[in-house]
This record gives structure tokens, sequence and C-alpha cells, in this order.
């Protein structure tokens, strides 16, 4: 039963007869995973939260940057420097404090997120990058787990819902990962502030119409918007059979990201990194950031390959030794290290790049 304060708190939405009671008490009842806590996480997180979802658990290993905060809703001036899933957690307490909320301070990938997604009844991706966004289908693949899309870039975005049952799965309609360097960033090429907002609150429409079981979610479907225009479309996408993920015929019982991940960890610690390479068989390092960026620091013995060369210059590498890359703060060499693993090499991310190796390794190294 509700109680009188929140049947208040919620009125406007019992009103609506596809909801009711009944659907304001699945809402309540719910678990609801959220993978990154910035441009698209914050509209997510804030609008379920004011919905009345019961629990949301926050995936985030960053801290809020000034630069963040033109799209990143759920976080102030004063948040800079703090880890976005304090700062989401405290944003979402001031909202609504009936609501749980769990932090994962940690990168989401093939090795930890089928373990993480277990507990919840859905999960909403708001990450920034391919190695993330493969970790979380796959895992949801591989648990039966629905998850709600999410992208944005410049002025435009796409969402969708995928691994509903008999629904298509990410991989159905992008099979594997574009080589890294081969795509922008958001950093490199930019996004207006809004577009992530209303793209995030389109995420947000479709959880709840899920959880509560109100009308059609976007399972087939991929709505793109191109906002400076204002043109939008739906294309139709299907469940395939030969899908390495969810596919009728996968010959394994493991997803691809899942199945690289059990050789080895993905990440390394920056602790964890100086003590390997003051040993014989040390791996090689690799950086995978722009010249400019070589010029200003740089860790000893690290061999330059900016990303969008990575993809030509793989053949140099020696696939029988171990491979630490790195960036500046550990998103670009992520999915590089992932696309490498996908090649065969025994690769690892450097947690943090090398702003958290500066911080915590080596001071000597300039921090930019």
């Amino acid at each position: 039963m509700l109680t009188p304060a929140e049947r208040d708190r919620y009125s406007r939405q019992l009103t609506l007869p596809e909801l009711g009671v009944a659907g304001q008490e699945r809402l309540r009842g719910a678990n609801v995973l959220i993978v990154g806590a910035g441009g698209l996480g914050s509209p997510v997180a804030l609008y379920l939260a004011a919905a009345g979802v019961g629990h949301i658990g926050i995936v985030d290993n960053d801290t809020v940057e000034l630069s963040n905060l033109h799209r990143q809703i759920l976080h102030a001036t004063a948040d800079v420097k703090r880890e976005k899933v304090a700062s989401a957690r405290d944003a979402i307490a001031r909202l609504n404090p009936a609501v749980r909320v769990t932090p994962h301070v940690l990168r989401l990938s093939g090795g930890n997120a089928a373990s993480i997604i277990a507990d919840y009844d859905l999960v909403v991706d708001g990450s920034d990058n391919y190695e993330t966004r493969y970790a979380v289908n796959d895992a949801c693949a591989e648990l039966g787990t629905p998850w709600v899309y999410g992208s944005v870039e410049r002025f435009s975005g796409q969402v969708s819902v995928f691994g509903a049952p008999n629904g298509p799965c990410y991989r159905c309609v992008y099979p594997e990962a574009p080589a890294p360097g081969s795509t922008a960033s958001c950093e490199e090429i930019g996004v207006l502030g809004a577009v992530p907002g209303v793209i995030g609150s389109l995420q947000a429409v479709e959880a709840l119409k899920w959880l509560a079981g109100i009308g059609h979610p976007l399972v087939g479907r991929l709505l793109q918007f191109d906002f400076k225009n204002g043109q939008s479309q739906s294309v139709a996408v299907e469940r395939r059979g030969d899908c390495a993920a969810c596919g009728n015929q996968r010959r394994s019982g493991m997803s691809p990201a899942r199945a690289i991940a059990t050789s080895m960890p993905p990440d390394v610690e920056p602790a964890e990194l100086a003590a390997l390479l003051q040993r014989a068989d040390a791996p090689v390092l690799l950086d995978v950031r722009e010249p400019w960026e070589w010029s200003v620091a740089r860790i000893p013995a690290a061999e330059l390959m900016p990303l969008g060369e990575l993809q030509a210059g793989v053949t140099s590498l020696n696939r029988a030794r171990p491979l630490i890359v790195y960036c500046h703060h550990g998103s670009r060499s992520g999915a590089a290290a992932e696309w490498l693993r996908a090649q065969g090499f025994q690769a690892r991310n450097l947690l943090g790049g090398i702003d958290r190796w500066s911080r915590d390794v080596d001071p000597r190294v300039p921090r930019y």
C-alpha cells in the first residue's frame, strides 16, 4: 500500500489510468542500474528517482570536472573533484529521500558486468564508450536482463530497448565495436548540453514504461534524432539468429566480452603497473594519446601509438608480450585494450590513465 505521503508526491502519476496505484507500487519495488552518471545518466537518475523507483544503482569510477557541468545536471560547481556516484547519491537524496541508492565506484567491464547486473531488473546505459556498451549488452544477453540504450553526439542522438524477450540485442545491430580511433569521441567533436538531456529523458520514459508495463517499449525499434534540423526517424531492427551474443546458434554459454575477460583482468591499477614495470618480463607500455599530449607528459618506457593509428600499426606489436595501454584518463585506452583483446593480444587498460599515474605513483609526471 502507498503511504499518504507517497500518494501526495506521485499524485500526478497516479491519475494516469495506465499507471495507477498498482503501477506505482511496481516502480517502488523496482531495481534499476544506471551505467554512467554523466550527460545521459543525469536525467535518467533524476527522473527515475522523481518517479519513485525504489532502488537505483549507479556505476561510475570518474570524478566531476568543470567541463562536465554544461550537460551533467546531477552535479554542481561545488561537486567538482568529487566522485560522481557520491554527487549523484546526494542529488537523488535531495530530490527523493525514499529512494535507496547503491553506488558502484568502478568501471564496468566484461569481467564484472554480469555479477553487478545480476542484482537488477533493468539497466539503463549512459556510458560514453564502446567497451562499456558491449559489456552491458553481452552481460544482459547472458542474464536475460533488458536494457535501455542511448547515445549522443553533437546535435543528434538515438534510443532503443535491447535484450527484451524475443527482441534484438545491441550486437544484432552492431555486431562488433569499431576499431579504436575510427570514430570521434564526444570530447573531440562536442555535444550541445541539452541533447543528452533530451535523450536521457527519453531513456527514463522507456525505463518507466518497461517497469510499469505501460504501452509499447522501443523493442525492435531504434529512434534517431537530428535536433539541429528538427528531424527524427524510427528504424526497425530485428533479432539475428546468428548473433554472437543472443543468437540461437551461440556456440558458447558465455558472451564474447566475458570470454575474453576470463583470461585476464581487463584493467590494471597504477600501483600494480609500477610493480610490473620492475620485473624482467615487464609488459609493453602503449600510449594511445595524441603527439601533443605525449610532448606534455609521458610514462617512461612507453611507446606512442595514437588511437587513430592503432588499427594500421597493430602489426608491429608482439602478440606474445602482455600490453598495458594508457591515455589521459582511461577512456580511450579502455576502448583500445578491448579492441586489442578481440584481436588476440594480452591487453589491459591503465585505470585512470596517466593522470592517475601522476597522482598515485609518480608526481614528477606533469598533469594537464
